[in-house]
């Protein structure tokens, strides 16, 4: 086991984001003279990227447990977090492991796992994170962190410069990291649809998609134009040989978990129940045309269609022919 001051980390889930953290996180801990990673995954092949940079594959989370000190975890939604914390309580004593999620999962699903955790002598963080996987890659995604003091100062190190550009800390109730993230997840798919209504009307008035990303671009400042750019360059329908920016399903979960929240604080997020719907309606479509891959910015071809245009545009047609 490392020093307390050069403490051994671990990686759990290496999906699209969490690998691209993890691999940032094993970049600064070679170049610091740090513990290689350790990391685990339900398809351990996907580590090989990690491996080649130093990174050390386990084969259970037992194991990741066992050979760290601070935890990370990048998983696709609640249930997996449920089934990852009851794995680590397995584990036995958890006593002075400090446990962080870095997932978008609904706020009660934190709370129930940092009571687990904690009455195990573990000590956890939520610290969801704002971005898609290219920004990942290039690491810079917005961490939102919230937990005991203890470990979020002891992950500081990790975050901002490493893995994120800028961190927002929201003191110890780890709720209040995933209602911000929900908070910004609804901001975004609000923000993409009404993009998504910009372009569709653009191109039925004449206007045209190119002058309105122009629009876009000088008016409304870089995320916006980043969203644009995401419908106009075909990204909302991925080629099929190509993942998703950000999943379909997990945005679905995603604005789901908003509503919820909103219902339960006694409000209604009204243009986020349209958000919804447009997005269960294009993984219909996804269903209808053997499953394939959506990103979160799909809803722009369900607008499309109800506007009596295709789903695909000609650029995402000639793309795939």
């Amino acid at each position: 086991m490392a020093s307390q001051k050069q403490p051994a980390l671990g990686w759990i889930g290496l999906g699209s984001m969490g690998l691209n953290m993890a691999k940032n996180l094993q970049k600064n801990l070679t170049a610091t003279g740090g513990p290689a990673l350790n990391f685990t995954n339900r398809t351990l092949s996907r580590g090989v990227a990690l491996v080649e940079l130093g990174g050390v594959p386990c084969a259970t989370i037992a194991e990741v447990i066992s050979k760290s000190d601070i935890v990370f975890s990048s998983i696709s939604d609640d249930s997996v977090l449920d089934s990852i914390v009851s794995e680590m309580l397995a584990c036995g004593s958890l006593t002075g492991k400090i446990i962080v999620d870095t997932s978008t999962v609904h706020p009660d699903s934190s709370v129930r796992a940092s009571k687990k955790l904690t009455e195990a002598g573990a000590v956890f963080a939520a610290a969801p994170v704002f971005g898609a996987s290219p920004v990942a890659e290039a690491g810079q995604l917005l961490f939102v962190v919230a937990g005991p003091t203890a470990a979020t100062e002891a992950i500081a190190p990790y975050l901002k410069g490493v893995m994120g550009r800028e961190v927002i800390s929201l003191g110890e109730d780890v709720s209040k990291a995933s209602l911000m993230k929900t908070s910004g997840n609804f901001i975004t798919a609000t923000m993409m649809e009404m993009i998504s209504e910009a372009h569709v009307f653009a191109e039925k008035t004449g206007l045209g998609s190119e002058a309105m990303e122009t629009l876009i671009k000088e008016n409304y400042g870089p995320l916006a134009y980043t969203m644009s750019r995401r419908l106009t360059t075909g990204v909302y329908v991925p080629a099929k040989n190509e993942k998703p920016w950000s999943d379909l399903n997990l945005a679905i979960k995603d604005v789901g978990h908003g509503i919820t929240a909103a219902e339960n604080a006694g409000t209604r997020l009204k243009i986020g129940e349209v958000v919804l719907g447009h997005l269960k309606e294009a993984k219909e479509y996804s269903e209808s045309h053997g499953g394939r891959s959506l990103d979160s910015s799909s809803m722009y071809g369900v607008i499309r269609k109800e506007a009596g245009l295709d789903f695909e545009t000609d650029l995402v047609k000639e793309r795939d022919a």
